[in-house]
């Protein structure tokens, strides 16, 4: 059996979806006008509709967002708006709050979002079998962790992460950014607390303070972090403690497969036009590498041809990590800066104080004016100044205030690269092949495209022989070439005439376009066929017993619906989500596999044994402190409010 593979990417609005497809995207997601857990990356529906339009010529899929924790009066709404995108022919809808699921939807494939925290065989079995066509695994999984949910729960598509900004929490299980200031991430409002500067502390209110000794820096050898000479003296010690590197996976893509993944999602709804063409066009092409290896097919029609050569590290990340994937591997903390770093170029030896500003760095460079460079001043802040020109090793800037010798340089703005990346074109072509041929009353054109559709369209007209054959063929084939505005590109043309015969251009170009014209409604139909809309969703069974019996505030049920729901199957006890009004006063708000100890090499059984003064504190710029657990056992660290 051939198997099928989607490249998935996102969609901040219709103009970056469009961008999405012609790069080579077998389906994007996108924010409905509410109720997406990007509050700011909602959609007009009208704008969705013509995105699927667009879609759907490529055999493409449409994903449209649902995906936050409900209310009461907000589910008729949500339902309602559901309603809508099934009108306008999306694909499937991803959403969050089980509410959903005791309502009356339209026939439309729902797709479980990975703020359903779906870690556990159990949970995706579950899952499963209620309904759900796919369930987006959360990004902390390892291959192994994968493997186990594929064997429990075969037959339901599993879609993994593999490229972009990372939740430093488990999603759907972060209350951070509601306990300090209301604004809820399971309601798309997250404030991104986890991007702010912490101080971390002992027991005795001493902030820690790391050696770095064995901490390299970053850009230069893919290490976790650098201590500036203040923190060093014990001057600064506010750092990113909770922010992440971005996840990039395109090195395993390959054995994300052999695990069972059958969507490779690319993070990004707040993203430009530009980066999705840059990572999209760039994982398109590393994830061609593996289907031709394999024999398999993507889920979509059409090739992509970008002008440009795709470089992941030269639009926006924080420099990249595996995360899980293979356990616990590496650092993932991006904790000097959330911003981007950019790509090492050089320590300067020497610099000149006065116009013209000018330094030198220990190594030869390809900077051009225009180029942006970042550098970490005396207190750990990354600055950032602008290349006014380069001679060899000599570099002059806008700006040299922060610098001095021994300084690391980084390039963070590529600006050639990203001048043309914002200009270039990518094509997205469905390959098509013609054959004419002659009939008794004139002519037949045939055309058949990748996948196996035809359509014949005739010509009744007198056979006229050509007097110039050989400029009658050239004028026959540059015709039917001609494949315009359409979304086919002729691939191989085929005459099969005894002799040649003249016929008119305005006569070619007509029959070219009822062919193709007619191929465009084939493609329609057959893929309507091939899209599996289920049939109307039946209320699952008692009999299917949730993993759980007791819910804590955790389990995120914000309404009756969903605490009908989890109660059908056999949910005894449900204590309501934290959106409700909860008091979050000591309560853990955020838990995850990134372990600071881990990152500072401070825990038992990594570089050296742990002598901290526990318990920790992660102390923000306002003075509040929020105390940290950590579960050996479970490998985990929780935040408590």
């Amino acid at each position: 059996m051939i198997k099928a593979t989607e490249l998935l990417a996102p969609a901040k609005d219709l103009e970056c979806g469009i961008a999405a497809i012609d790069s080579g995207a077998d389906a994007v997601y996108i924010g409905a006008p509410r109720f997406g857990a990007r509050a700011k990356a909602g959609n007009d529906l009208d704008d969705i509709a013509q995105l699927a339009r667009y879609a759907h010529q490529y055999w493409a899929r449409v994903y449209v967002t649902v995906n936050t924790l409900l209310y009461n009066h907000e589910l008729p709404e949500a339902v309602h708006l559901i309603h809508q995108l099934y009108e306008r022919d999306v694909d499937a809808i991803i959403v969050q709050d089980m509410g959903l699921l005791e309502s009356d939807l339209p026939p439309i494939p729902l797709i479980a979002s990975t703020q359903m925290h779906n870690t556990t065989p159990e949970k995706v079995a579950f899952l499963e079998a209620v309904g759900f066509r796919r369930v987006i695994l959360a990004r902390e999984l390892s291959l192994t962790q994968i493997r186990a949910i594929h064997q429990a729960a075969p037959n339901v598509e599993l879609e993994f992460f593999v490229h972009g900004a990372l939740c430093v929490s488990f999603s759907g299980q972060c209350y951070m950014s509601y306990a300090i200031g209301g604004r809820s991430g399971n309601r798309g409002e997250c404030a991104q607390p986890c991007r702010r500067r912490y101080t971390l502390v002992d027991r005795d209110n001493k902030p820690v303070i790391v050696s770095t000794q064995g901490v390299s820096v970053p850009g230069r050898s893919g290490s976790t972090s650098r201590l500036s000479e203040g923190e060093r003296e014990g001057q600064n010690p506010g750092r990113h403690w909770l922010s992440l590197r971005d996840l990039n996976l395109s090195a395993h893509l390959d054995d994300l497969l052999d695990a069972g993944i059958t969507s490779f999602k690319i993070e990004g709804r707040l993203k430009d036009v530009a980066y999705i063409k840059n990572v999209v066009s760039f994982y398109r092409q590393q994830l061609d590498a593996v289907l031709v290896a394999r024999g398999w097919l993507r889920t979509s029609s059409g090739y992509s041809v970008p002008d440009f050569t795709p470089d992941i590290h030269k639009t926006f990340n924080r420099g990249y990590t595996t995360y899980f994937l293979h356990g616990r591997t590496d650092s993932p903390g991006a904790i000097d800066t959330p911003k981007m770093i950019g790509e090492f170029i050089g320590i300067v030896t020497h610099l000149s104080p006065s116009p013209p500003f000018h330094l030198s760095l220990d190594r030869d460079v390809t900077l051009q004016n225009g180029d942006g460079v970042a550098f970490f001043d005396a207190s750990g802040e990354l600055q950032g100044t602008v290349v006014n020109g380069v001679e060899g090793r000599q570099i002059a800037l806008n700006d040299l205030t922060g610098i001095c010798p021994g300084t690391s340089l980084y390039r963070n703005h590529d600006h050639a690269f990203l001048t043309h990346l914002v200009k270039a074109k990518v094509k997205r072509s469905v390959a098509v092949v013609f054959t004419l041929d002659e009939t008794d009353e004139g002519f037949i054109l045939t055309v058949e495209d990748e996948d196996g559709n035809t359509a014949t369209e005739a010509l009744v007209a007198d056979k006229i022989l050509a007097r110039k054959p050989e400029m009658a063929q050239a004028t026959v084939v540059k015709q039917l070439q001609k494949t315009g505005d359409t979304v086919f590109e002729c691939t191989d043309l085929y005459i099969h005439w005894q002799v040649m015969y003249f016929l008119p251009v305005a006569e070619l170009n007509d029959l070219r376009r009822r062919v193709l014209e007619k191929l465009g409604q084939v493609r329609e139909v057959s893929y309507r066929l091939q899209r599996r809309y289920q049939p109307k969703r039946k209320t699952a069974s008692e009999s299917i017993p949730y993993p759980e019996t007791r819910l804590t505030f955790k389990g995120n049920v914000l309404n009756e619906k969903a605490a009908a729901f989890y109660r059908r199957h056999g949910v005894t006890e449900i204590e309501p989500a934290a959106e409700s009004g909860l008091n979050m006063r000591g309560q853990p708000v955020m838990r995850t596999r990134y372990c600071l100890k881990h990152q500072l090499g401070l825990c038992d059984g990594t570089r050296r044994p742990s002598h901290l003064k526990e318990p920790l504190y992660l102390v923000d710029e306002d003075g509040h402190r929020y105390p940290l657990h950590f579960d050996c056992a479970a490998c985990e660290m929780e935040v408590e409010f």
